[in-house]
């Protein structure tokens, strides 16, 4: 593994010496007074090969400015099962060459896990976005956001959010953590939303609000309300969930229901990616093969998902049914029902669900 690390960071570093920041991101309408940070700003990827040796991959601009978790701390694993292999080594550094050598393991599965506990804030968003461009030089394909947080900046949760929507994230919630306040809006922008500990909701407001009378507070909170139902639409979830969290009081908290969870969109199959991932399907294979991948996920989820069944388990009766919708499909076998899904270190594809979660082994 060495041997593919050393000619990466000579190349890594020939092209962060020459280059320079690139043009700000579009931002998004910020909904809370921002931190103080510089934002990421990335430029495209470029692919070379080294000769004799494995792919390289290096920005052709990069700038990452200094930033730190000092709101929460970060572990790396190349595992799903965090039971059997805990939850991997903690990240010391958001630096690009720290991001690399903790990810660098990850390539052999195809699989990182991140496991952050702590606050919503500008290095959390940091973490997910540059862990996700590092991924996708090395082909890191499957990235898994295991979490547990009690909320923090509303401005920082949208634009984690939005950065979690466009790279490919599942968002665990397992048993023993929480995901509570800011860190909803998290849980609402995975690809996949599984959901086992406690989900809680309150309202979110302005940070330093200048507000001194109820008039004030109330056109504050409705640019909030605003955002807030913009962001959720974008992401899957329903946008009267803003409407119930602004009549929680700040300083109590609700829980939601799994029943909540499933009526908010909270959990399961993000809705927005669904439809785009059909989309491109359908464009690409054709209807015929759209409409029997959609028959076989509608029977995967009843037949193979249903609580006690372990992962290898699901993944065989997952493949157990491919003959019955006519999979694998020659023309298009890179887009079938769990041709994504990463392979264990025993074979077995598992599922992106954490142990303890539905459809997961006790």
């Amino acid at each position: 593994m060495g041997r593919w690390l050393f000619p990466l960071a000579m190349c890594l570093a020939l092209a962060a010496c020459g280059g320079g920041p690139a043009a700000d991101d579009a931002e998004a309408p910020t909904v809370t007074l921002a931190d103080a940070d510089a934002p990421v700003r990335s430029g495209a990827a470029t692919r070379r090969r080294v000769a004799g040796d494995a792919p390289t991959y290096y920005p052709d601009v990069t700038y990452w400015p200094p930033v730190s978790l000092d709101g929460g701390r970060a572990r790396i694993s190349c595992e799903y099962d965090y039971a059997a292999h805990g939850d991997g080594e903690p990240l010391a550094t958001l630096e690009f060459f720290g991001v690399v050598e903790a990810l660098q393991d990850c390539r052999e599965l195809g699989l990182v896990r991140v496991r952050y506990e702590g606050r919503i804030d500008a290095g959390f968003t940091a973490l997910v976005q540059r862990v996700a461009e590092v991924a996708d030089r090395m082909e890191i394909g499957t990235r898994l956001l295991d979490l547990d947080s009690a909320g923090g900046h509303v401005e920082e949760a949208i634009k984690a959010g939005d950065r979690i929507g466009e790279s490919d994230w599942t968002v665990w919630v397992r048993r023993d953590s929480l995901c509570h306040s800011a860190c909803v809006l998290i849980l609402a922008a995975g690809d996949q939303r599984t959901v086992d500990g406690k989900v809680g909701i309150h309202r979110l407001m302005r940070d330093r609000s200048t507000a001194s009378t109820r008039a004030e507070l109330s056109a504050e909170l409705a640019q909030v309300n605003g955002e807030l139902r913009q962001y959720l639409a974008r992401n899957g979830a329903a946008e009267t969930l803003a409407d119930l969290m602004m009549t929680v009081p700040n300083r109590n908290l609700r829980l939601l229901k799994p029943e909540e969870l499933d009526l908010y969109g909270l959990q399961g199959t993000n809705p927005v990616e669904d439809d785009l991932n059909r989309i491109r399907v359908a464009r690409k294979c054709g209807e015929d093969f759209a409409r029997r991948r959609d028959a076989f996920q509608r029977a995967f989820d009843e037949r193979c998902m249903a609580t006690g069944k372990a992962y290898g388990a699901m993944a065989s009766c997952g493949l157990a049914l491919y003959p019955r919708f006519g999979f694998p499909d020659p023309e298009c076998p890179d887009d079938a029902p769990l041709a994504a899904l990463p392979k264990s270190r025993a074979g077995a594809a598992p599922l992106a669900t954490p142990a303890g979660g539905r459809g997961a082994a006790e």
